[in-house]
């Protein structure tokens, strides 16, 4: 499947360390080489960058690996394709409007027979599953909300409902981002982690590179780190558990909450009923 990397943080930091570990999965420690993406927020606005070459072979990433862009709210993802052909508008993460900021979305996972009717007011560009379960989100919360921004508790009630909805479909996990907080959730793999004061190294699983934090951070700094799979050796991550949707803002897991998915149990009761998609073998 694809693979996802999020920062959320009190103070604005740079992701550098992370993007470094994260980009060698692009085609030498793993093979998501299908293309990649990565947006910093800058209050309601965002820079995104995007290219459908890897992250390895990217001039684009070399540039964020090596420069510093520092952000409360990130969002990155490397594509292994399963859907959509390998082309720019099908590169991760998408960006649309709603209520005068940028929303910034990337799933990793595979939905099958996804195919909702959409008003109009988000439309696909590209042609991917993530991109129509992306425009179906927004569309869901103007329908409770219309043109009267709520707030990020409301917000999180309805990707609560409407979330398990779309992973009747098929794998479904999420990044989402409107420069305020970030939201995550997972039904199968996600992982997380807080850095905060006392800081203390890192290294990197896919990258022979250390960094001791307490030397580059201040006692205001708290970070929270979302990715597919561990970044880190020495670091105790958490897993998300199926089901399962966080609000990260200022550094730090703010609320959880736990959805039900028929086709989960099913498979459960009935392991023949499960089906091992694309997204599944990577």
């Amino acid at each position: 499947m694809c693979q996802l990397l999020g920062m959320n943080c009190a103070t604005p930091t740079d992701i550098t360390f992370s993007f470094r570990g994260f980009s060698q999965r692009a085609g030498i420690t793993s093979d998501h080489c299908d293309g990649f993406g990565i947006a910093f927020f800058e209050d309601k606005a965002c820079r995104l960058f995007a290219d459908n070459q890897s992250a390895v072979e990217s001039p684009i990433a070399e540039l964020i690996r090596n420069y510093p862009i520092k952000s409360r709210n990130v969002i990155a993802h490397i594509r292994k394709a399963t859907q959509g052909k390998i082309n720019l508008e099908n590169a991760h993460p998408f960006s649309r409007e709603l209520w005068g900021r940028q929303w910034i979305f990337a799933h990793n996972g595979d939905l099958h027979d996804f195919h909702p009717e959409l008003a109009g007011r988000f439309t696909p560009v590209g042609n991917t599953d993530s991109e129509r379960a992306f425009c179906y989100l927004l569309e869901q919360l103007v329908k409770r909300f219309g043109y009267t921004e709520p707030s990020l508790d409301q917000v999180f009630d309805v990707l609560l409902e409407v979330s398990p909805q779309i992973a009747e479909h098929g794998t479904f996990n999420f990044c989402l981002s409107n420069g305020q907080a970030l939201f995550a959730y997972a039904i199968t793999k996600l992982h997380w982690l807080v850095r905060e004061y006392p800081f203390k190294p890192a290294q990197l699983i896919d990258l022979d590179v250390e960094v001791d934090f307490s030397e580059v951070t201040t006692p205001e700094d708290c970070v929270a780190v979302i990715t597919t799979e561990p970044l880190t050796q020495n670091e105790v991550w958490t897993a998300f558990e199926p089901g399962e949707l966080i609000l990260f803002q200022h550094g730090r897991p703010i609320r959880h909450g736990k959805t039900h998915i028929e086709r989960l149990e099913r498979e459960r009761l009935d392991p023949s009923l499960k089906r091992v998609t694309k997204a599944d073998q990577y």
